[in-house]
């Protein structure tokens, strides 16, 4: 299984395309999932929801659709003296988990390879019911060497997935726009490393736009998910624009690229196309 989305729901440059023209913002949940199976959930990560807003974003999704959402666990408590928020926000997050595909971790730049122990004992809290990804961006877990290897093999002793985020072609352009700005200020540019150690394996893609050449960086990843669905995983991919506008764009032509589409029909136009084995 292939789940596939954006790094948000919600957008008003989708309306007219990716949504209905007069689309309120509480039905853009439920129109994203007539076209995508998945989502990057990060309001989440700046504040928690209400009780009444989680069972909503629940009900306004198929059964089939598969939420990511995560937590700065590690940026306010540094993954320390956290049993009870986790456990709080686990039970505030209980009416949605059977549609949510992973927790995700992100780790800030600061967490380094004298953190893991830390990591450890907060893996070791997790419930085994639910999947899990951990996102790093200390430079010393991208060179191959001992500290690379210790995170590897403790996500591999815990399934947990290790994140894959590639920049490559965001940082490839030079920024000329306010979106391009924000976006190379505030995203990671890190080396790729693309290994599976769990069963179901995350990458976050981001360029500029369409306009500007991503191919070189994109056509990897094809082959990429495609070994991974060979393998039997399930991978998890998202796609994002320096300012998101034309992510839906973009995701639906990798699913095109990869053999798959969102029920033969465009989701910018709307127009039916010729049929493809379906995704969804």
């Amino acid at each position: 299984m292939l789940y596939i989305g954006c790094p948000q729901w919600s957008s008003n440059a989708w309306k007219g395309n990716l949504f209905s023209s007069q689309c309120k913002n509480a039905d853009m949940l439920s129109q994203y999932a007539q076209h995508f199976n998945s989502v990057e959930g990060n309001t989440s990560f700046y504040a928690d929801p209400s009780p009444s807003t989680v069972l909503r974003w629940a009900n306004s999704v198929p059964d089939d659709f598969k939420f990511t959402f995560n937590r700065r666990f590690s940026h306010e408590l540094h993954l320390t003296n956290v049993q009870t928020e986790l456990t709080d926000w686990l039970n505030l997050f209980s009416p949605i988990l059977e549609k949510t595909g992973q927790i995700m971790l992100q780790l800030p730049k600061a967490f380094g390879p004298g953190d893991l122990p830390k990591l450890a004992q907060f893996i070791s809290l997790l419930p085994k019911e639910v999947n899990y990804g951990v996102e790093v961006r200390h430079t010393a877990f991208f060179q191959k060497g001992e500290a690379e290897i210790a995170l590897n093999q403790l996500l591999m002793a815990n399934n947990i997935n290790r994140i894959s985020m590639d920049t490559r072609a965001l940082f490839a352009v030079k920024p000329t726009t306010e979106a391009l700005i924000d976006a190379q200020q505030k995203k990671p540019h890190l080396p790729v490393h693309a290994i599976a150690t769990g069963s179901e394996p995350m990458a976050r893609f981001v360029i500029a736009d369409l306009q500007n050449d991503y191919k070189p960086f994109y056509k990897p990843w094809l082959s990429k998910v495609k070994q991974w669905l060979d393998e039997g995983k399930t991978p998890y991919v998202f796609f994002h624009t320096a300012d998101n506008r034309e992510a839906p764009l973009l995701a639906r032509q990798f699913c095109k690229d990869l053999g798959y589409d969102h029920k033969a029909l465009n989701p910018f136009t709307g127009e039916k196309e010729a049929h493809q084995p379906a995704l969804f």
